[in-house]
């Protein structure tokens, strides 16, 4: 019966390490890769979602200046 026990114990303990080993490695790959990501990111220069958002907002403003723009074009060239 010891010997059983003895066996079961070393194969619990190497069960438990591997699934440490196996955590640690897959929680060291990816943060290996959000690095990487990251470099990546900073290399192509990508802007940030605000950033987006505020040039957005700047571009749907100047739409709508161009359009009443032409809309008081439209309407002095026909005057004369």
């Amino acid at each position: 019966m010891t010997k059983s026990r003895f066996v079961l114990d070393k194969f619990a303990k190497l069960i438990e390490q591997g699934l440490t080993n196996y955590k640690d490695v897959s929680d060291e790959l990816i943060s290996i890769l959000k690095s990487k990501r990251d470099e990546i990111v900073f290399k192509m220069k990508l802007a940030s979602k605000e950033e987006v958002d505020i040039l957005n907002k700047r571009i749907s403003n100047l739409e709508k200046k161009l359009t009443t723009q032409k809309k008081t074009k439209k309407t002095s060239k026909a005057k004369k």
